[in-house]
């Protein structure tokens, strides 16, 4: 028999790839998820802010449904961190792309500022709670820092190697300061990001380390060394956009008016 008639048939593994589009859906997902555990979860259902620590022990003792619940918020915040690295990372990619970073800019903190009235609502079930700031701020900081590294990028030696190190550790500060929800974490991940871009296995060990805080942050590494770069269906870009404000605002309705 022909020899080649008895070869099989060679297969080519082909990794998947993932676009912006599929990032950006996939961090609303698990966002989503984590937003529905801390409000409708945790102080819709638990009304967690109504136990001490002690108390909130010997209430999941006693009832084996509150446990069950508390499990299922818990579990709905970890997946949420998810979305940690990835928001991080395309707030970088958002700024090596953009071809006007004033108007970026002004939009991110725009949408920050417009957030964080439903964020209070949803989180704290408060119309104004200056106890923690929604996320957006932390990618706002991010891209403040972000501009300041691109000016010193091309610089060598001590002065500019400075200079990015106070970047970093100021738009850290900041965002601790300010106690912006996953700020240091988001702050410290798009800088790794931006500053070792083309160094992907350094970056990638950092990332996770950094990412390590949120538990299952590491696991978005794998999505993004699939991502291929390439900008599909931007003309979605303005509902990503409205999903922040809008999906806590519902849900800061329901926790507050319908569950309190």
């Amino acid at each position: 028999m022909n020899n080649t008639m008895m070869r099989k048939p060679k297969v080519v593994w082909k990794l998947p790839s993932i676009t912006t589009f599929g990032l950006k859906v996939f961090a609303c997902v698990t966002l989503l998820i984590y937003s529905i555990g801390a409000s409708f979860v945790q102080d819709g259902l638990i009304h967690l802010d109504n136990y001490t620590q002690a108390e909130l022990a010997q209430a999941l003792e006693a009832d084996s449904h509150l446990m069950m619940l508390a499990g299922i918020g818990s579990a709905m915040q970890i997946i949420g961190g998810f979305a940690v690295p990835l928001f991080a990372f395309l707030a970088v990619e958002g700024f090596r792309h953009t071809s006007d970073y004033k108007k970026y800019l002004l939009r991110v903190l725009a949408l920050a500022f417009i957030s964080e009235l439903p964020y209070d609502l949803a989180m704290q079930q408060s119309f104004m709670d200056f106890s923690m700031q929604n996320s957006v701020f932390g990618i706002a900081v991010s891209l403040m820092m972000l501009y300041a590294l691109d000016l010193y990028k091309e610089g060598k030696g001590v002065v500019p190697a400075l200079a990015r190190i106070c970047a970093v550790v100021g738009a850290f500060l900041w965002v601790s300061l300010l106690r912006v929800q996953f700020g240091p974490s988001t702050v410290l991940l798009a800088a790794i990001f931006y500053l070792f871009y083309a160094r992907n296995v350094l970056k990638t060990l950092l990332g996770l380390l950094v990412s390590l805080v949120h538990i299952t942050g590491p696991l978005s590494f794998y999505l993004i060394w699939l991502y291929n770069e390439e900008q599909k269906h931007e003309e979605w870009n303005r509902w990503f956009y409205l999903f922040y404000p809008l999906h806590l605002l519902v849900l800061g309705i329901i926790v507050k008016f319908f569950m309190s």
